[in-house]
């Protein structure tokens, strides 16, 4: 799996700015229509063709060939049956070549030569496959996972952690004079389930705090949820994506499993609209938020952006610098900052990712929302908003 780290590298290069030789390659697996999984393998070799006559047009193919022969080697031996995506990252003129196993979440298999490397795929992967603790409990008992999403086998995803028993006390078999006695079991049960419940409560507090778990998913009844719920802490409630009904003796791994996923993807999606409503909300407002490429561009490079927001399809022609790197929204051939020559992007995301990911920004990709789109498909959540007035300055 790639971390943070290995995007920070990646996100370094920039390489001669007359010649596209950054190979990323992108290979998602998809099923197979035949017996002979031979769609993907075909689909890759006439991506490095492509490839390779538009090298040969533009009287540079040296400076990627040996590369792109190789990833068509390689793609003999890619199937659509395996589990994982991979992405490659290759420059040969510096020696450099990575290769990533991926969870098969990519958009497609695709091949991009560019003066950098094409990211985006990547990013979008950042923050969507926490460390997910999934705790499941009823009144006597709880059992503790761990789920990872992108582990290669399915079956290893989820791993029991810890089973947790409280038993109740036995209630007698007459209720006493008038049922006096029966009050007082009741209030016994009752201090018994409590107490199994904050015993919980404390195990995921703790388990939180170590950072074993990023976010938390709770399987219970929901007449038990009432009940755990406020026996939290805060800090383990803030980390609480939402709970699902579930038998907790009989549930399945596939069950616990499918169930955590839904939950997940549904507090993901909710947060993505969340954020770019309190995007466009702080925009409105000339508060702490920006919308549009031209303001974002501006806010990036004097270091404001918190987090940033585009539609997943988003794209954008734009001009970068070839001396400070400044990019600018306006098709200019001069630099406003410092004068020199720029050149352009293709895709104003080359420029603007690798950018988000050395300066440890959030990127959320948003899927469908038509309050972003009729801003522009693209904003930013801002640390600071500094004076309009002061001269441009490119951010480190």
């Amino acid at each position: 799996m790639i971390t943070r780290e290995d995007l920070r590298e990646l996100s370094q290069f920039r390489f001669n700015e007359n010649e596209n030789c950054a190979i990323s390659f992108y290979f998602q697996p998809v099923t197979p229509r035949n017996k002979a999984h031979r769609e993907e393998a075909i689909l890759a070799k006439d991506l490095v063709r492509n490839a390779l006559r538009q090298l040969a047009a533009n009287g540079n193919d040296h400076c990627a060939r040996t590369d792109l022969e190789k990833i068509m080697t390689m793609a003999e031996r890619l199937h659509g049956n395996q589990a994982r995506a991979k992405a490659i990252f290759a420059y040969g003129r510096e020696n450099f070549w990575r290769e990533f196993d991926l969870p098969p979440d990519l958009p497609g298999t695709q091949l991009f030569l560019n003066r950098r490397f094409h990211l985006k795929p990547m990013a979008a992967m950042l923050g969507v496959r926490p460390h997910l603790g999934v705790a499941l409990l009823d009144r006597q008992r709880a059992r503790l996972f761990d789920l990872r999403l992108d582990e290669l086998k399915k079956e290893d995803e989820l791993t029991e952690q810890v089973d947790l028993f409280h038993p109740i006390s036995r209630r007698g078999k007459s209720d006493g004079y008038a049922g006096y006695d029966a009050g007082h079991a009741e209030r016994r049960v009752a201090d018994d389930v409590l107490h199994h419940f904050r015993n919980v409560a404390s195990v995921l507090k703790e388990r939180t705090e170590k950072g074993i778990w990023e976010q938390l998913i709770v399987g219970c009844q929901e007449k038990n949820w009432f009940d755990f719920e406020p026996q939290l802490h805060s800090y383990v409630r803030q980390r609480v994506l939402g709970h699902f009904s579930v038998d907790v003796t009989n549930a399945s791994p596939d069950e616990i499993r499918e169930w955590a996923s839904r939950v997940l993807r549904e507090a993901q999606d909710h947060q993505r609209h969340e954020l770019v409503r309190e995007v466009l909300s702080h925009a409105r407002g000339h508060r702490r938020g920006v919308t549009g490429l031209r303001r974002v561009l501006r806010a990036l490079q004097m270091g404001e952006v918190q987090t940033l927001v585009m539609a997943e399809d988003y794209h954008a022609h734009a001009v970068e610098c070839t001396s400070c790197g400044y990019v600018d929204s306006h098709m200019v051939r001069y630099c406003h900052a410092c004068g020199h020559a720029t050149l352009d992007l293709e895709d104003v995301c080359d420029a603007v990712i690798p950018m988000a990911i050395r300066r440890d920004i959030q990127l959320f990709l948003v899927k469908d929302n038509p309050e972003l789109d009729s801003a522009g498909n693209i904003g930013a959540l801002l640390r600071f908003r500094a004076e309009r007035n002061q001269p441009i300055s490119v951010a480190s």
